[in-house]
């Protein structure tokens, strides 16, 4: 879209003036030039010549004015926040170094001295994270949901930073159009709402109509304060997890710092985000499991992307659901096909930030099979699952699912090069599950006990072993794991009638295909699949799927006829 420049010529039309101003003016221009005149000097030339000079010299000098003025004023800015974060470091890191060597009568005090230590640090870096804004709000964002590694005094008080997302005013936004597209806002837009009607850590979304279409669109815009500290702060948030590794050895973050690094720019690119967007849709186009929608990309840039405007209600929104009518056990099973296709299809991308933020549902009445649409928003963060990883990482949760303990360890090394010492810890990652249960039977609800019993054996020994496991996997098994646990986190929202049963079986169907076209994979390169060997590893291959797809048939017939019949709970099984 390149809209029209007509609208500069009018901004240097010449001034109207009346014509006995014309006049008078005419008047004293002839007398100063005929005084002048007289005495031999070219009246004109050398005011012109004086105004040029005049104008020269004060134009390089208000210039040179402004450039120190924004260097001054960005050098201060710099040093403010680095000073934050600088004293806050030494303030905790010297906390800590205090805590832990102060003696204890007994073991009780001494994990309330740790715990009030949490405390005070977890407020100080709260405080260097709300005033520095920027990346620092989404930093504190991922500590507040690493519930399995940080301390719950951490994670709490990072909570308010969920909902503390700054807001760039209307005029920032405006001054950003012009810079990155030459023309303001109303050249594209023929309405476009001041007030943003959603703000995350990095960008804010506003409601617009096209100009001369009439169509809604939603315009995801980049905070402008973003491209003027990102390169600091993250060089700030990389001295930051270095000098605690200096400090306390055993608990090494640098990976959280190195991974920001890795996927920050990729987030902050917006004309990648709507290529991963187009990718996504492109692929789902004829995915029919699942009622997926993926709003269309009109253009983007770097800093600013329109898209259709796709609106629904978050997937925790229990009320919208039950008044909808919209089944809550098809909503997750929805969820769980949807996330599995993107780990185990072929060429299939992977969308990196599932929370809840990023997903909505709304009602759709039209289709025949499903009664909703699972919305997908916030592109920014894809990756591709190598078919190797994708075929190691099946047969995991294969052997995770049948609690074949052997395999299970096999495949733990072959996906992330996990020591038996590092296994059970590995296994519990995964699952979110307590290691006794997934080595029994992981396909079952997690307690309220397992949970607590989860939380409370995350002591200092356990929480160092987990920190330097997460150091040491490969950086697309963090992404898994991430996108495992926030979509674990969406199930578990929704309060499903049949638990995690279905879910997990419906994992095994994917990933039972995996491993089945693998098998087909080896037979077609081994000759014909009539041969006595190929043809009985076929019947195996194939027996193994049909189990898995046959089971899973079977127990959703058997759901459907259940609500067909009215019955709400779902049996234990």
């Amino acid at each position: 879209m390149k809209p029209s420049r007509a609208w500069t010529f009018f901004s240097s039309s010449t001034p109207w003036i009346c014509r006995s101003c014309v006049h008078k003016q005419k008047s004293n221009v002839a007398q100063q030039a005929k005084h002048a005149s007289r005495a031999g000097r070219p009246f004109v030339k050398r005011d012109k010549r004086k105004r040029a000079t005049l104008v020269a010299a004060s134009g390089t000098a208000g210039g040179a004015v402004a450039l120190i003025s924004d260097d001054v004023k960005y050098g201060y800015g710099a040093v403010e926040r680095s000073g934050r974060v600088l004293t806050a470091l030494a303030i905790c890191v010297n906390d800590y170094r205090v805590t832990l060597k102060t003696e204890a009568d007994t073991d009780e005090e001494h994990a309330a001295l740790l715990k009030a230590c949490h405390k005070r640090s977890a407020d100080r870096v709260l405080e260097v994270c709300e005033k520095n804004g920027s990346i620092f709000i989404k930093l504190g964002q991922h500590l507040s949901s690493m519930n399995y590694l940080l301390p719950i005094e951490w994670t709490h008080t990072f909570l308010p930073l969920q909902d503390h997302c700054p807001v760039s005013s209307y005029e920032s936004i405006e001054e950003m159009f012009m810079e990155d597209t030459g023309y303001p806002i109303a050249n594209f837009f023929d309405e476009f709402d001041n007030e943003p009607i959603g703000s995350a850590s990095l960008a804010q979304v506003h409601r617009a109509v096209m100009k001369g279409t009439g169509q809604k669109v939603a315009v995801k815009v980049q905070h402008p304060v973003l491209e003027k500290w990102a390169a600091l702060d993250l060089a700030l948030a990389r001295f930051t997890f270095s000098t605690l590794k200096r400090f306390f050895p055993e608990y090494d973050l640098e990976w959280l710092s190195n991974e920001m690094e890795f996927s920050l720019p990729q987030e902050l690119d917006f004309a990648l985000e709507g290529r991963n967007a187009l990718r996504a849709k492109e692929y789902f186009k004829d995915f029919r499991d699942a009622p997926l929608v993926i709003p269309d990309v009109k253009w983007g840039l770097k800093r600013i992307l329109v898209m259709e405007y796709l609106s629904g209600h978050r997937l925790d929104d229990l009320q919208y659901l039950d008044s909808n009518n919209i089944d809550r056990d098809e909503v997750s099973a929805a969820l769980a096909k949807i996330f599995n296709e993107m780990i185990f299809g072929d060429g299939a991308p992977l969308h990196c930030d599932p929370h809840g933020g990023n997903l909505a549902v709304r009602k759709d009445s039209s289709s025949r099979r499903f009664n909703f649409d699972i919305i997908l928003y916030d592109h920014g963060l894809y990756r591709d699952i190598p078919k190797q990883l994708q075929r190691d990482y099946a047969k995991l949760w294969l052997a995770v699912i049948d609690a074949d303990e052997t395999n299970m360890r096999k495949y733990a090394k072959e996906v992330a090069g996990i020591t038996d010492e590092q296994f059970p810890l590995f296994a519990s990652a995964i699952t979110g599950r307590d290691y006794r249960v997934v080595t029994k039977s992981v396909v079952s609800t997690r307690s309220d006990n397992e949970k607590d019993d989860l939380s409370a054996a995350l002591g200092p020994d356990l929480l160092q072993q987990l920190v330097q496991l997460l150091g040491s996997v490969p950086r697309i098994i963090l992404l898994i794991l991430k996108t495992n646990d926030l979509t674990r986190s969406l199930d578990e929202n929704l309060h499903t009638r049949q638990g995690p049963v279905r879910t997990f079986m419906i994992l095994a169907r994917y990933c039972s295909r995996t491993v089945f076209q693998e098998q087909m994979e080896f037979i077609n390169q081994h000759g014909s699949k009539l041969w006595p060997s190929n043809f009985f590893r076929l019947v195996g291959a194939w027996s193994s799927y049909m189990r898995v797809e046959l089971k899973l048939t079977l127990y959703e017939t058997y759901l459907s006829m259940r609500r067909a019949f009215g019955f709400s709970a779902m049996p234990a099984l």
